[in-house]
C-alpha cells in the first residue's frame, strides 16, 4: 500500500517523467585552489549566470532575482535550473523534471571556501541519479565525461577569480 501511495504521488507531482524503480546515486567532488580570499573569489564567479563565463555558454535568468527560488535557461534553452538553496558564498541547484525523459534528481553545489585570509577552494558537487544508464561503463564513461567538464569550469573560475 505504501508504495501505491508513494507512486501516486509522485506520479501526479512529476507528469511525464519516468522515475527509477531503483535509484543509484552518483556524487562527483571536485575542487580547485585558488588564490583569493573566498568573498572576493565568489564576486567573481558566483552569480547565478556567471557560468556563462566560467563553462563559455549562455545563460539567461529566466524567473527571480539570483536568489532561492529564481530558474536560470542554459544552452539555448536546452537546460533548465531552479536554485535551491543560496549562502553568502554557495548556491545549490536542481534541473527539473522534462517530459518523456527519465527523471535523474540531478543536483548542483557550488561553493568558495575560506582556506587562508588570502586564499579559498572552490568547491562543485554534482549528485544524479545513474540507473537509467544501460550498464557499469555507461556510467563510468558518463561520470568522467561530466568530471572533465566541470573540472574545466573549475580551472576557467580559478582564472576568472584570479584576475585582476
Amino acid at each position: 500500500m505504501k508504495r501505491f501511495l508513494v507512486a501516486a504521488v509522485l506520479a501526479v507531482a512529476l507528469p511525464g517523467a519516468a522515475l527509477a524503480a531503483s535509484p543509484e546515486y552518483a556524487v562527483i567532488r571536485m575542487s580547485q585552489p585558488v588564490d583569493r580570499p573566498a568573498a572576493e573569489a565568489w564576486k567573481k564567479v558566483g552569480g547565478w549566470c556567471d557560468l556563462g563565463a566560467w563553462m563559455k555558454i549562455d545563460c539567461t535568468v529566466t524567473k527571480g532575482d539570483g536568489g532561492i527560488g529564481s530558474v536560470r535557461s542554459i544552452a539555448g534553452g536546452r537546460v533548465t535550473e531552479i536554485m535551491v538553496a543560496r549562502t553568502d558564498l554557495s548556491y545549490g541547484y536542481a534541473q527539473p523534471p522534462v517530459e518523456g525523459r527519465p527523471y535523474d534528481l540531478y543536483h548542483g553545489f557550488l561553493e568558495a571556501k575560506p582556506v587562508t585570509a588570502k586564499t579559498s577552494v572552490l568547491e562543485y558537487t554534482l549528485m544524479y541519479d545513474v540507473s537509467g544508464l544501460p550498464d557499469a561503463a555507461a556510467r563510468t564513461a558518463d561520470q568522467a565525461r561530466r568530471r572533465a567538464m566541470f573540472e574545466g569550469a573549475l580551472r576557467n573560475m580559478k582564472a576568472l577569480a584570479e584576475s585582476q
